[in-house]
């Protein structure tokens, strides 16, 4: 059976989001998912985005039920709005910025490192494990709203860094399968980010862009900040658009206030080193889709 959603999961540093679009709608629009979380002990509320903390909870740091939501009565931790501020209060227990552990390549990124400063005896998770637990917090939250059109049937797609390298990739993809979602197609959020402004230009954006113009896409996070620098050429009649370079990614939490010379001059480093030899995909603006890496 042909899914009917088409999912996509932003799953960020400090906040993930979702949104979706119903195939079967006439008006094929992209609408935000509120996310059912712990807002506080025994209270469930949506909310638009997840803030993407872990909190590990103690035999005795919350009432009994306290953790419970109306898909896991069981459950002895918490993702989400709660997590964070009981996190807080007991930052051991709290496994935060679990994606950027997952380009961390000076760890074991599948071995059971985090919360990283947790006291001996507090139960810990792989980074993996983590972002695991996000994705699964989500599909659970989906499939209790859908039931009749299961997270792990539909369409999705998971963004990632642009800079994430191939072993990051693979494992946001573990992280996935992990948490039950056994399909997925990675999407770079700079390129997100572009076919979002295509898509809030839909009418007028091929007129706005120039045949061999180079477009540089920021993408600034909350856990780190992306370049992506993209030339428009033409296609025939459209337009198509190349992806020419990426730059490494900047740890944001670690930039002073004062960082945007830096970072525009880091921009045009990106713009003056690319050349046809730092190609690595093409996207068509016909198709909406990555057609060749």
């Amino acid at each position: 059976m042909a899914a009917r959603f088409i999912v996509g999961i932003d799953l960020g540093t400090t906040n993930s989001a979702v949104a979706y679009v119903d195939t079967e709608s006439r008006e094929r629009s992209i609408t935000t998912f509120d996310i059912a979380q712990l807002v506080a002990e025994g209270a469930v509320a949506e909310r638009p985005t997840l803030p993407s903390f872990l909190y590990l909870a103690g035999e005795h740091d919350v009432a009994p039920g306290a953790l419970a939501l109306p898909w896991d009565a069981e459950r002895d931790y918490a993702v989400g709005e709660f997590a964070r501020a009981q996190g807080s209060r007991v930052p051991g227990r709290l496994v935060s910025s679990a994606k950027s552990w997952l380009c961390h390549g000076g760890v074991d990124r599948e071995a059971a490192i985090l919360p990283w400063a947790a006291a001996e005896g507090v139960r810990k998770l792989s980074p993996v494990a983590a972002a695991a637990r996000y994705l699964a917090h989500v599909r659970d939250a989906w499939n209790q709203r859908f039931a009749d059109h299961p997270l792990a049937a539909q369409d999705v797609v998971l963004t990632v860094p642009a800079s994430f390298d191939e072993v990051a990739r693979e494992l946001t993809v573990a992280a996935a399968q992990q948490a039950g979602l056994p399909r997925v197609t990675l999407l770079e959020e700079p390129q997100a980010a572009f076919y979002a402004w295509i898509g809030a230009h839909a009418a007028d954006w091929e007129d706005r862009l120039r045949p061999h113009h180079l477009a540089l896409v920021v993408d600034v996070g909350g856990g780190t900040t992306d370049f992506s620098l993209v030339r428009i050429r033409p296609d025939g009649e459209r337009l198509a658009l190349e992806r020419l370079a990426v730059g490494d990614h900047i740890g944001i939490r670690h930039l002073p206030l004062e960082a945007g010379e830096p970072l525009l001059d880091l921009a045009d480093e990106l713009v003056d080193h690319s050349d046809e030899s730092d190609v690595t995909s093409t996207w068509s603006s016909s198709s909406g889709r990555r057609c060749s890496t």
